[in-house]
C-alpha cells in the first residue's frame, strides 16, 4: 500500500518537488525538538543543546531563511576519539553542530519515505520498526531451514569509503528536485575537524550525521537486491552481513 501510495504521487518514479517539505516550519520544529530531545555534545561552534533549546524560535526561522535563500552551509564535524567497547582501539565519533543535526533530521524525515519502501526486507540497520534483534530472528529461521553454511562479512570503514558521486547517483534514481541534492552534496563535502586540523575526506559519509546512516543503506541496497537474485539469503545490519546459499536439506 506505502508503494502505491508514493509511486501516485512521482513522476517517472522519482521525487520532483521535496525542499519546501524540508525547510517547512513544523518538520523544522519537531526535528530541532527530536534533537534537543537526545542530548549530545556541542559541535565546532560550541552551541549545546540548552543553547539553542532556550532560543528555539530565533534559531528555527533563522534556519528556515538560510534554507529558503539556500545560504546555508553546514560547519564542520568535530571528531573525537572514543574507546572501543571491549578493545584498547579508538574509533572516531563524528560530533556535528546541533544546527546542523536539526537540518539533518529533517531531511531524514522527507527522504526516509521515498527509499525506504524500495530497501530489501532482510536490511535491519538504521530502519524504523527494526533492530539488531530482527536481524537475529532472521539468521535464526534461515539456520532452521537448513542454511547451516553461513560466511558473515564486516565491511571495515563502511563510512568513511562510500564512494561520494556513485552515492548521489543513487539518490537521483529517486530524486530529482535539485534544491534538494544541492543540500545533500553540501553534506558530502562536509569538513572534518580534530584539534586544530581541518579536511574534507574525498570519500565517505560523515560519521555522527543524521543522515549518514540512511545514506549507507542507500548505496547498499542495489547489493541487497543483487545478492537475493542470485539466490542468495543475506541478511545485513548496516555494514554487517550474514550470508547464506544453499539449504542442507
Amino acid at each position: 500500500m506505502l508503494t502505491t501510495l508514493l509511486e501516485n504521487k512521482v513522476r517517472g518514479g522519482k521525487w520532483h518537488t521535496l525542499y519546501d517539505k524540508v525547510m517547512s516550519r513544523e518538520n523544522l520544529y519537531f526535528s530541532a525538538m527530536k534533537v534537543v530531545g537526545k542530548k549530545g555534545a556541542a559541535g565546532v561552534d560550541r552551541q549545546t543543546i540548552e543553547d539553542f533549546s532556550e532560543q528555539r524560535w530565533p534559531e528555527l526561522d533563522r534556519l528556515k531563511q538560510e534554507l529558503k535563500d539556500e545560504s546555508y552551509r553546514p560547519l564542520p564535524v568535530r571528531r573525537v576519539e572514543i574507546p572501543k567497547p571491549g578493545s584498547n582501539e579508538k574509533r572516531a565519533l563524528g560530533i556535528p553542530t546541533v544546527r546542523d543535526r536539526a537540518i539533518q533530521t529533517a531531511l531524514v524525515h522527507v527522504l526516509e519515505p521515498v527509499f525506504d519502501h524500495t530497501f530489501h526486507q532482510r536490511s535491519f540497520g538504521f530502519r524504523r520498526g527494526r533492530g539488531c534483534h530482527d536481524a537475529l530472528r532472521c539468521v535464526e529461521q534461515l539456520l532452521a531451514d537448513g542454511y547451516v553454511y553461513v560466511v558473515d562479512a564486516d565491511l571495515k570503514g563502511y563510512f568513511d569509503t562510500i564512494p561520494k558521486d556513485r552515492l548521489l547517483q543513487l539518490v537521483k534514481q529517486k530524486v530529482s528536485d535539485s534544491a534538494v541534492l544541492r543540500l545533500i552534496e553540501k553534506y558530502l563535502k562536509q569538513e572534518i575537524m580534530s584539534e586544530l586540523k581541518t579536511w574534507t575526506p574525498e570519500s565517505g559519509v560523515p560519521q555522527g550525521a543524521v543522515l549518514s546512516p540512511m545514506l549507507s543503506n542507500v548505496y547498499l541496497n542495489p547489493l541487497d537486491h543483487l545478492m537475493a537474485e542470485k539466490g542468495f539469503q543475506m541478511v545485513r545490519y548496516a555494514d554487517d552481513c550474514a550470508l547464506g546459499n544453499v539449504p542442507t536439506r
